[in-house]
């Protein structure tokens, strides 16, 4: 089965039959303790730390280009291969792999929906081997239309065709609580916190997308423009990043910095409903 034909959110059903096809690199994110106890058979493991820059308060920027060719290949990516994003969490860390390969022009990437606790649940096959791999040959072709720079969303601002998707909690985005030193958001941005995406009672599963669209639509989300989603390191708004690619937004960037280099630069212009 073709990329085009795998769809952006994958359901465990779906993958289950196609294990084994070497047109598939399954990847989890996450530590390697838990990929030895258990992961699906064959799944490569990367590290939630080597998807990011990590340095405050750019943490959630990209790492080098070249560590992350270096990285990908040691996992036997190469281009042609479709992508199983997952890990065995709430879903932001498959998000952040999800969007780390878009922005470095990888053609075919999908998220496993609920991820390994949903998968488990099912009773599919699991595995503790380690698979051989075979050095890939992956190059990265960067993608600047999915990413969006501090300046760029400063210039957005004025633009009435761009708008601002704030994947932080209620709380975060009224001044309430932050993890960084300034409190607040940016100006004309719309809440929706990513945890509305999913159903934490059924295995994290994403809610059905007709009911996510009505849920945007309600906060005005416009299809027609641009979105460019945040939140404090660019981590939740992976998630909120791949449910509008998997919706159907044209036009989705994530904004690498997010509030912690917004609010880092005390020139950023912001809005505290607190202090108001």
């Amino acid at each position: 089965m073709s990329s085009n034909r795998t769809p952006i959110i994958l359901s465990p059903h779906n993958l289950v039959d196609r294990l084994g096809d070497r047109s598939l690199k399954i990847i989890y994110v996450g530590k390697e303790d838990k990929y030895a106890e258990a992961h699906i058979p064959g799944a490569a493991r990367i590290s939630h730390s080597a998807l990011n820059y990590g340095i405050a308060p750019q943490v959630g920027h990209l790492p080098n280009v070249n560590d992350l060719e270096s990285a990908f290949r040691n996992l036997g990516l190469c281009n042609h291969h479709h992508v199983i994003c997952y890990d065995d969490d709430a879903g932001t860390a498959a998000a952040r792999l999800f969007w780390v390969l878009e922005a470095m022009g990888h053609k075919g990437v999908s998220f496993l929906d609920g991820g390994f606790l949903a998968w488990s649940a099912r009773h599919y096959p699991i595995s503790s081997d380690t698979p051989e791999i075979e050095t890939g040959d992956w190059r990265a072709v960067p993608n600047p239309d999915v990413i969006a720079s501090k300046s760029e969303v400063l210039l957005s601002l004025d633009n009435p065709d761009i708008q601002i998707l704030d994947a932080r909690t209620e709380e975060e985005h009224m001044g309430l609580k932050s993890a960084s030193d300034r409190k607040g958001h940016i100006p004309g941005a719309i809440s929706f916190n990513w945890l509305q995406s999913r159903n934490s009672e059924h295995h994290n599963l994403l809610k059905p997308l007709e009911e996510l669209q009505a849920s945007l639509d309600e906060r005005g989300l416009n299809k027609q423009k641009e979105i460019i989603a945040h939140c404090q390191t660019h981590q939740r708004s992976c998630h909120s990043y791949m449910m509008l690619r998997a919706l159907g937004y044209p036009k989705v960037r994530g904004f690498a910095g997010s509030w912690s280099e917004w609010a880092a630069d005390p020139n950023s212009p912001i809005i505290n409903l607190q202090e108001s």
